[in-house]
């Protein structure tokens, strides 16, 4: 019994950085967000949403347009975040390689004509100003938190 019981006090609980936890937060925003974009009430219109093109009359929240594609990025980043975040080195590379995904989404949503065929995703323009801050943001954490890979201090 002693042997059993100092071999388990020699365990040390694995600890995540604060990048990790940042990676899961986000990438669980994502796949909420993912979600929600098909739940009627919450997204209007979802009868009229499109598979994809500037089409879709269908509106998160009232205010994002979007898409059977659009949610499924969502969806695409939110499973990404949430298997990268377990690495200190995946997580980093989650939050600035995403963030400058959406810092070049933003750009090309303000540069593509709406209403063309060019907005297969689709955006507006509340859209572009959140892919603007979620670019910063996310690109932003990753470099911040990503500087140290330390476990998250736990406060007593």
């Amino acid at each position: 019994m002693a042997t059993a019981h100092a071999s388990s006090a020699h365990h040390t609980p694995t600890r995540h950085s604060l990048v990790q936890y940042a990676a899961l937060v986000v990438g669980a925003v994502f796949l909420l967000v993912g979600i929600l974009g098909f739940i009627p009430g919450i997204t209007s219109n979802t009868e009229h949403l499109g598979m994809a093109g500037h089409h879709s009359g269908s509106m998160l929240l009232g205010i994002f347009q979007v898409s059977v594609l659009h949610n499924i990025v969502h969806l695409v980043f939110g499973i990404a975040g949430l298997t990268l975040w377990r690495s200190a080195v995946a997580a980093k590379r989650f939050l600035v390689i995403g963030g400058v995904i959406y810092l070049v989404l933003g750009f090309y949503g303000v540069f593509i004509d709406q209403a063309s065929a060019a907005n297969f995703v689709p955006v507006n323009s509340a859209d572009n100003v959140l892919h603007f801050a979620l670019g910063v943001g996310m690109a932003a954490l990753g470099l911040i938190l990503g500087r140290s890979t330390a476990p998250a201090r736990r406060m007593a």
